[in-house]
């Protein structure tokens, strides 16, 4: 028998005797959680704070008056350029409350990928919707879909995300708890905490170096 085979076999009867007699077995003990949470309002005080501390704009507004805010921020930085996706509540709102007459051009996510790749890299920002945000560690939880794919936030310099105030929670933990992801767990959540930034070159914080250099958080009641 090679060594290779004798080693295989070693293995596996100790897994049969840890099975049968209970030797050598490792049974992991069970963490309890302890999930925090706090009041909405210092949620949302927290939030603001430290996504402010990260170089992220936050503003804060009622209903759809988001739309109206954030079309002022991009003619008043000469922005010519937004893509949403169309078939989200989020995207749904933007086209519903966007001047016809704006100087910005709202750019509709369609058709694959490969078939956008051209409009995608010109636009000068994109507007996404998100699953809430994170108050202890200042992020915000993206669920990208088919319909909002995960390049919208990536490719252009400015990405907006629009968080609903009820929805911010005060940990992780109590995020997966409140969104119930023991049950439907997202196949791709991201937290995403300021714009881009990296400290690989000699240790010194680079802002907007692999993604976005701006993020702009809308936290809507």
């Amino acid at each position: 028998m090679s060594s290779s085979a004798e080693s295989r076999e070693r293995i596996l009867s100790r897994l049969y005797n840890a099975q049968q007699y209970g030797r050598d077995a490792y049974i992991p003990q069970k963490k309890v959680w302890n999930i925090k949470s706090q009041s909405k309002d210092k949620n949302i005080a927290e939030f603001t704070e430290r996504m402010s501390a990260v170089r992220t704009e936050v503003f804060r507004t009622k209903g759809t008056e988001w739309v109206p805010a954030l079309q002022k921020l991009v003619e008043e930085r000469g922005q010519k350029t937004l893509l949403h996706a169309p078939n989200t509540p989020v995207g749904k709102a933007l086209g519903a409350n966007w001047a016809k007459d704006s100087s910005c051009k709202l750019i509709t996510w369609k058709n694959t990928i490969e078939q956008f790749k051209e409009e995608l890299f010109t636009c000068d920002g994109a507007v996404t919707g998100s699953l809430g945000g994170i108050a202890e560690s200042a992020a915000v939880i993206l669920w990208p879909t088919v319909e909002e794919p995960r390049l919208m936030s990536i490719v252009p310099p400015l990405h907006v995300v629009v968080v609903e105030a009820d929805k911010i929670y005060t940990s992780f933990q109590e995020a997966i708890k409140k969104l119930k992801w023991n049950k439907d767990i997202p196949t791709n959540a991201l937290l995403i905490s300021g714009p881009s930034k990296t400290a690989d070159i000699e240790l010194i914080l680079q802002f907007g170096v692999h993604g976005p250099t701006d993020l702009i958080v809308f936290i809507t009641e």
